[in-house]
């Protein structure tokens, strides 16, 4: 019986792997829009569709970012100045797009752009803290997505989400996995809703990788920044050893669990766009689809036991 069982799980994952591997017809003709270029997924997806023979449209924020690409790519990439946390500047990205795609239509937007700073516990932060980076994280992508949505239904096209593993499951505080968290339900209900019309949505939920938003310099300085500015007695409460023990458990967590090899996260990303059936869901690295992922499906008695087992002690805690 259970070589039968096997048997079919096999032919389950031949089915699939046949049925995925169907690529869509007339790369040269199709437009994608990929926001987030100047450096990590977005840059090295924008290089590879270019090279795959795609037209990009690359979202840079910074002039550097435009000049770089340029230098790398073919006539093919167009690139645009954006910051997706400022409306007008989507706005005339979405303008410049329409005027290049004409009546063919937006085949693919990829909503790439985001930051993971300031993150902390809780109640180290404020209110505009949240703001600042719901703007990029969650508003970039609805906005960005809206101000495209007619041209990729002329074409019958793809909307693709850059979400992250926590925004299944949230080991930390701060806004990072509640802005994921909501790009998880933006993409969850425009997926249903874009079904009548041909358009496909999905979603890339990546783990720990080695990029800029992961950079263990830049998150140290953001931790002792936030301990600054607390007042005395919250630092009591935390113990004075606390930010030192906190910033040696995330040099050990990010040795471990960063993963070097960004075309696992960029060949999702491609997939999404180019394969005739696409997933709805994708979680590259090891760390998601091995610990993050089994452990989101676990009762939150057993998930919130484990990351507290985990945590560092309070000094508050021992008095």
């Amino acid at each position: 019986m259970f070589l039968y069982v096997l048997g079919l799980v096999a032919l389950c994952f031949v089915y699939r792997w046949f049925k995925e591997s169907k690529r869509v017809p007339n790369k040269e003709d199709k437009y994608v829009y990929i926001t987030g270029c100047d450096s990590g997924f977005g840059n090295l997806l924008a290089r590879h569709l270019d090279q795959l023979g795609y037209h990009v449209i690359a979202g840079c924020y910074t002039e550097k970012g435009e000049d770089e690409l340029k230098k790398v790519s073919s006539d093919r990439l167009t690139t645009v100045s954006l910051d997706v946390s400022n409306s007008e500047s989507v706005s005339k990205a979405a303008a410049v797009i329409k005027t290049l795609v004409g009546q063919k239509g937006l085949w693919a937007v990829v909503n790439n752009a985001g930051v993971s700073l300031p993150s902390g516990p809780t109640d180290w932060l404020t209110i505009e803290d949240y703001k600042g980076m719901l703007s990029v994280n969650l508003y970039g992508v609805i906005d960005t997505t809206l101000r495209v949505l007619p041209l990729i239904k002329i074409a019958r096209g793809r909307v693709v989400n850059v979400s992250s593993v926590f925004g299944r499951i949230s080991p930390f505080g701060g806004p990072y996995c509640v802005s994921k968290y909501g790009v998880e339900a933006f993409n969850d209900s425009l997926r249903l809703n874009m079904v009548p019309f041909g358009v496909k949505v999905a979603c890339i939920e990546p783990g720990f990788f080695k990029t800029n938003v992961t950079d263990t310099v830049v998150v140290r300085n953001n931790m002792m920044k936030l301990w600054d500015r607390l007042p005395q007695n919250m630092k009591d409460d935390y113990g004075q050893d606390f930010l030192k023990l906190s910033l040696e458990k995330l040099d050990e967590s990010f040795k471990l669990l960063s993963d070097w090899d960004l075309m696992k996260v960029v060949s999702c990303m491609e997939h999404a766009i180019s394969a005739v059936h696409p997933r709805c869901r994708y979680s590259p690295g090891w760390d998601a689809k091995f610990f993050w992922l089994p452990l989101s499906y676990m009762p939150t008695c057993i998930s919130d036991t484990f990351f507290i087992r985990n945590s560092l002690k309070l000094k508050i805690q021992s008095q």
